[in-house]
C-alpha cells in the first residue's frame, strides 16, 4: 500500500502538479510567457490546490476510491490540454484544475496511508521526490528534442504511468472527529495553533523556491542546469522522509521540524545571495531535503493531537500560503529572481521561529504529545 501511495504522489505531486518549473524557462523562451505570467499561472495551480484541500475538507466523503480515480484522469487531461493553448487565462485554467485535482490524489494517498496499520509514510511521501527527479530528467533528456507542447504531452504520458499502480488502492477518507472523547488540552490546543501557522508559513516560503529555483539558476545561458537542478531537488527529496523519521526518533519530532524550517531557510537565502551554479545545487539539495521533511513531521505531529481531519485542514492552510506566495513576489519580478528568494527567506525564518515555539510548548510539558 505504501508503494502505490508513493506512486500516487510521484505521478500527481511530483509531476503533475510540480512539472511546471521546469517547464517554465522554456515556455518563458519559446511560447511567450513572462516570469510575471508564469507567477500568474502557478498561482492559479495553488488556488486550485486550495480549492481541492478546503472542499475535501469540507465534504470528507468526497474522498473516495471512485473520486479519486476520477481526477487522476482529469490530472492527466489537464497537462495533455496545456499543449493545446497559448494565453495565461487559458494556461491558467487548466493549472488551476491540476491543483484541484493535485489536493485530491494527495489527501487520498495521505489518509489511506495513516489509516493502514505497519504502512510506511516515508515511503509515500518519498514519492513525491522520485516524481520531481523524474519530471526534471524528462525536461533535462526531452526538452533539446522536444517542443514545449509536445513536454506537456510527455508529462501527461508520464503521470499516467506513475499513477497507475495507486489506482488499486481502497480510499479511506480522514474522519471528521478525534477518537479521544476527552479533547484537546489547552496547551494542546496552542500546539495546534502555532503548527497551523507555522505550516501556513511553510507553504508561503516554499512555493516561492519551488517555483523560481530553476528558471533562476537555467537563465545563466545553460540550458541544462535548470533541469539537473530540478533532478537534484526530487533526488534530494527521496531519501528525506526517512532520514527526518530517523531524526525525530532520535531527537523528538518537534526538535527535528525546526531543524528542518533552519535548513530549508538556508537554501532559500542561498540563491539571493549568489547566481553561482554551484551555489544553486547546494540549495536545492538543502531544499529537497526538507520540504517534504517539514510536510511528514508536521502532518505526524499534527495526527497525535486529539483533533479530528488535521491533514485536510493543514493542507488547506498551506494551500492558501501556496496562493499568497507567488502574488507577494509577482510585482517585483523582473530580469532578476533576488528579491522572490529574500522574501522566502524572510517567511521561513518567522517558520523557523514559529516551530521552535512549538518545540519549547512541547518540551515544558512531559504529558504533551510527542
Amino acid at each position: 500500500m505504501s508503494v502505490a501511495a508513493g506512486a500516487g504522489l510521484a505521478a500527481a505531486m511530483g509531476v503533475g502538479r510540480f512539472v511546471f518549473t521546469p517547464i517554465l524557462p522554456i515556455m518563458v523562451d519559446s511560447a511567450g510567457i513572462s516570469p510575471s505570467s508564469g507567477a500568474i499561472i502557478a498561482t492559479a495551480n495553488y488556488a486550485g490546490y486550495l480549492l481541492g484541500a478546503v472542499l475535501l475538507t469540507l465534504r470528507p466523503g468526497l474522498n473516495s476510491t471512485t473520486t479519486f480515480r476520477l481526477w487522476a484522469a482529469v490530472l492527466v487531461v489537464s497537462e495533455v490540454s496545456m499543449a493545446f493553448v497559448d494565453s495565461t487565462f487559458a494556461f491558467s485554467i487548466l493549472r488551476l484544475i491540476a491543483g484541484l485535482a493535485s489536493a485530491a490524489v494527495f489527501l487520498a494517498c495521505a489518509s489511506t496511508v495513516a489509516r493502514q496499520i505497519g504502512s510506511s509514510p516515508g515511503i509515500t511521501f518519498g514519492g513525491v521526490g522520485a516524481g520531481i527527479a523524474s519530471s526534471g530528467l524528462l525536461t533535462l533528456v526531452a526538452a533539446p528534442h522536444l517542443s514545449w507542447e509536445a513536454l506537456w504531452i510527455a508529462s501527461a504520458i508520464l503521470t499516467a504511468a506513475l499513477i497507475a499502480p495507486a489506482l488499486t488502492l481502497n480510499v479511506h477518507a480522514e474522519s471528521r472527529v478525534s477518537s479521544n472523547e476527552a479533547g484537546p488540552s489547552t496547551r494542546e490546543s496552542l500546539i495546534w495553533r502555532v503548527l497551523l501557522g507555522v505550516y501556513f508559513m511553510e507553504g508561503l516560503g516554499y512555493i516561492i523556491v519551488g517555483t523560481f529555483l530553476v528558471a533562476a539558476a537555467g537563465g545563466h545561458g545553460d540550458s541544462s542546469i535548470g533541469p539537473a537542478v530540478w533532478i537534484v531537488v526530487g533526488l534530494s527529496a527521496l531519501p528525506a522522509t526517512f532520514l527526518w523519521q530517523a531524526v525525530a526518533r532520535r531527537v523528538q519530532v518537534y526538535r527535528a521540524l525546526a531543524a528542518a524550517f533552519v535548513l530549508q531557510t538556508v537554501s532559500a537565502l542561498l540563491p539571493a545571495l549568489s547566481g553561482n551554479s554551484a551555489v544553486a545545487i547546494v540549495s536545492a539539495i538543502m531544499f529537497g531535503g526538507t520540504f517534504m521533511g517539514i510536510t511528514l513531521l508536521t502532518l505526524s505531529m499534527a495526527a497525535s493531537l486529539p483533533i479530528g481531519r488535521t491533514a485536510a485542514t493543514l493542507t488547506a492552510v498551506y494551500g492558501v500560503g501556496q496562493v499568497v506566495g507567488p502574488l507577494v513576489v509577482a510585482p517585483a519580478l523582473g530580469d532578476s529572481y533576488t528579491v522572490a528568494f529574500i522574501v522566502a527567506a524572510v517567511v521561513l525564518a518567522i517558520g523557523s521561529v514559529g516551530a521552535v515555539v512549538v518545540a519549547r510548548l512541547h518540551s515544558t510539558d512531559p504529558t504533551s504529545v510527542r
